[in-house]
């Protein structure tokens, strides 16, 4: 089934239209500095199924891009900021995780290859001097807290760019300077679900433009609270509530013609960093997990227990590689 595939002539036909609706969005919220979004196409649904607006991915960047994408942080930098000359990242506190040091590493050569400059560096990487990333060492400027404001080296950068998820909390001294994206965004504060709900209402006009049911374009969801599930019987709610939302699915995947079990992940709905997800077909599974997995069900990012769980759709990739791997 291509459902959405068959779509190409109803999007070329509603072009301006569509170019239209997009621009009146933009104007009415704030667009984030950065931020990274998950897709998966199945061929029936293309849909988000993760969003971070702290990125941690940029050491993938080809160096191909590399050019273009320094102008286009350049241009969205002075779009907001039009004085910039001095930006600062503020990244995570990982240590030892290369990769992410090397992220943080791109998006500081991105950011100078702009025409600015830019330091890293936060109070609670103090006293490392420097980070070992993948291609060399990261080298981290001394951040102080003076009164709630941050400097490095006695001065005050004209523009913080977080790179910190904020999962274990508000950092003392962002509120204080001018900060992209907004600490707010945090995982402190923000959920999952709220990113669904939201985007519900922008699924639901660009369909009716394009003469479309939603159901391809977004996710099925919902959200479990309050699930202390150390407790067998908050597992048994979940494991019910987990069986009812699979058969809805398996329901309309019959309806559509649509050969295929369907999955549901279980994720933190406060952000996870790669922890607390699991993927299920039958709530029956939540009831036999091992210790191992049901720690890491309920472990997430900074040892900040679980207890509310976004229940997602499994979206397949219907894309291959040459090789024929999703």
């Amino acid at each position: 089934m291509s459902v959405v595939h068959d779509l190409s002539k109803r999007l070329e036909d509603n072009r301006k239209l569509i170019t239209q609706w997009m621009a009146k969005k933009r104007s009415e919220v704030p667009i984030p500095i950065y931020g990274s979004v998950d897709i998966r196409d199945s061929g029936w649904k293309v849909a988000v199924v993760d969003a971070n607006h702290f990125p941690a991915g940029f050491n993938n960047v080809s160096d191909q891009d590399v050019d273009k994408l320094s102008s286009l942080l350049k241009d969205h930098i002075l779009r907001l900021n039009p004085d910039c000359k001095w930006v600062h990242l503020y990244p995570e506190s990982h240590t030892r995780n290369q990769g992410y040091i090397e992220n943080v590493a791109t998006i500081k050569k991105l950011i100078e290859n702009g025409g600015f400059r830019c330091t890293v560096g936060s109070p609670e990487l103090e006293g490392h001097g420097s980070l070992d990333g993948i291609t060399g060492p990261l080298v981290l400027e001394q951040v102080d807290l003076v009164e709630e404001t941050l400097y490095i080296d006695g001065e005050k950068p004209d523009l913080i760019m977080l790179n910190n998820d904020l999962t274990e909390g508000m950092v003392a001294g962002l509120g204080a300077n001018n900060v992209s994206p907004p600490p707010h965004m945090g995982w402190q504060r923000r959920r999952k679900s709220e990113h669904y709900a939201c985007l519900q209402g922008y699924v639901d006009e660009i369909a009716e433009i394009l003469d479309l049911d939603p159901w391809h374009l977004l996710t099925d969801w919902f959200v479990s609270e309050g699930k202390c599930l150390e407790k067998e019987t908050c597992r048994k709610i979940l494991a019910s509530e987990v069986d009812e939302f699979l058969a809805r699915i398996a329901a309309r995947y019959e309806s559509l013609g649509i050969d295929r079990q369907p999955v549901a992940f279980i994720k933190n709905d406060s952000g996870t960093y790669g922890l607390g997800i699991m993927a299920v077909r039958s709530g029956e599974e939540l009831l036999t997990l091992s210790n191992r997995k049901f720690k890491r069900l309920m472990y997430s990012k900074g040892g900040v227990d679980v207890e509310n769980f976004l229940i997602q759709e499994g979206v397949p990739t219907k894309m291959e590689t040459p090789e024929g791997s999703p």
